[in-house]
């Protein structure tokens, strides 16, 4: 009879709660964890000047790891806005975005490497619970660079163009991640 060691023994017990499907293990370079930085911050609806507070309170967590020469980044923008007379209100913003990017760190102004523009945040933020209460949050996808050995960060900014404000497109500036 053949004697089974702890590491054959173990594996057959993965196979069997996996249904033999191959598990892989992620290195400790793949398993890097994120950096990230959060901040806040409060802002007026200008297109109303009623006696209802209407001010929406972002939270931005702006994240970014590195494996190897590669940078990676990505934010979650959380919002606790004001509740409105009209639910799910399409017309709130004529545009809204949040807009990623990747820098590389270094004396000075650290300059965008690369950056892109999230769109989907608009639909997200133009949508309310049932009594027209404006919370929520949305996540933006991974957006990488391959930065080298030069160091990086993640930064990242809301683009708001209030409807019926005449003013275009804001932009608010949100803390970066620290340095990977």
């Amino acid at each position: 009879m053949r004697k089974f060691t702890r590491s054959a023994s173990t594996a057959i017990v993965i196979a069997a709660l996996t249904g033999g499907a191959a598990v892989a293990t992620a290195t400790p370079a793949a398993a890097a964890d994120y950096k990230c930085t959060t901040s806040k911050k409060s802002i007026d609806d200008p297109s109303y000047s009623g006696p209802w507070a209407d001010n929406w309170d972002f939270t931005v967590k702006v994240c970014a790891k590195r494996s190897g020469s590669t940078v990676y980044s990505y934010a979650k923008v959380s919002w606790d806005g004001p509740v409105y007379a009209q639910a799910d209100d399409t017309s709130k913003f004529e545009d809204a975005y949040f807009k990623v990017q990747i820098k590389k760190s270094q004396s000075g102004t650290d300059p965008v490497k690369k950056s892109k523009n999230y769109g989907a945040i608009e639909a997200k933020l133009e949508n309310s619970d049932s009594t027209a209460n404006y919370n929520g949050s949305y996540t933006t996808p991974t957006l990488s660079y391959k930065i080298g050995s030069s160091k990086g960060l993640g930064d990242g900014e809301l683009h708001l163009n209030w409807n019926n404000d005449g003013k275009g497109d804001r932009n608010y500036q949100f803390s970066a991640s620290p340095v990977v």
